[in-house]
């Protein structure tokens, strides 16, 4: 069972795993695009800019789920002392930081004809920046030491303070009066969104969700070769 894990054979499960998420994702992000595109209708008021949405809101939901998760395993990497959490985490940023940044930049392109500015320092777009510092802090700990144990120490307490920011990405429309309006789309609460709309969004959603984990495979895999040309046969 133990064989499972060695490196070489995660680096076979991987490769096969990543050819089968790439045909997904080119499936699903084909039939998101015609659903956005085409079957879905145009706002009364916002006309087709609001297309943009199938973009800006999946890219967001995916960079604060990332950053969320990768938060909660920096908590099992310090506690648990688990090195494979640490390369997990890794793997994870630099997919949650391009959606970060494409969520930052699709709201700004919405927001010119919808609030007539590229940018405001709105409660939700600021929060959004930070949390894209706080990415790119991250990142930047793993690049400016070779010291493996101080970048997972680093690492780990940058994604745990910065945990503290995704609640208030999330309740800022709630808690202060924002230039976005309320959440659309709630587990716990009736959804206010037109199915014709929510349908392409979830779809996009899966697609970018999709994307997020072939990045994340790629990243892994590189990881793992890295460590087996060091010459290590456990993490």
């Amino acid at each position: 069972m133990l064989n499972y894990f060695n490196p070489n054979n995660i680096l076979v499960i991987i490769n096969r795993l990543r050819k089968f998420v790439f045909a997904l994702f080119i499936i699903v992000l084909l039939i998101g695009l015609f659903e956005a595109l085409v079957l879905s209708p145009e706002d009364y008021k916002q006309s087709d800019s609001v297309r943009i949405m199938y973009v800006h809101v999946p890219s967001a939901w995916i960079s604060l789920g990332i950053f969320s998760l990768i938060s909660i395993l920096s908590f099992g990497i310090l506690i648990f002392k688990n090195k494979n959490f640490s390369l997990i985490t890794k793997s994870l940023a630099p997919s949650g930081f391009l959606f970060n940044v494409i969520a930052l930049v699709t709201g700004s392109i919405w927001g010119r004809p919808t609030w007539g500015t590229w940018w405001a320092w709105d409660a939700r777009i600021t929060s959004m920046l930070l949390l894209a510092i706080f990415y790119l802090m991250f990142i930047l700990s793993w690049r400016i030491t070779d010291d493996t144990d101080k970048a997972i120490k680093a690492s780990s307490v940058i994604a745990i303070i910065g945990l503290i920011n995704v609640p208030i990405v999330k309740f800022s429309v709630d808690w202060w009066s924002t230039l976005h309006q309320p959440a659309s789309v709630n587990l716990l609460k009736d959804t206010t969104i037109h199915s014709s709309m929510l349908v392409p969004l979830v779809i996009m959603t899966a697609a970018f969700a999709l994307f997020s984990l072939l990045i994340f495979l790629m990243k892994y895999n590189t990881e793992l070769i890295k460590i087996k040309n060091k010459g290590l046969d456990r993490l």
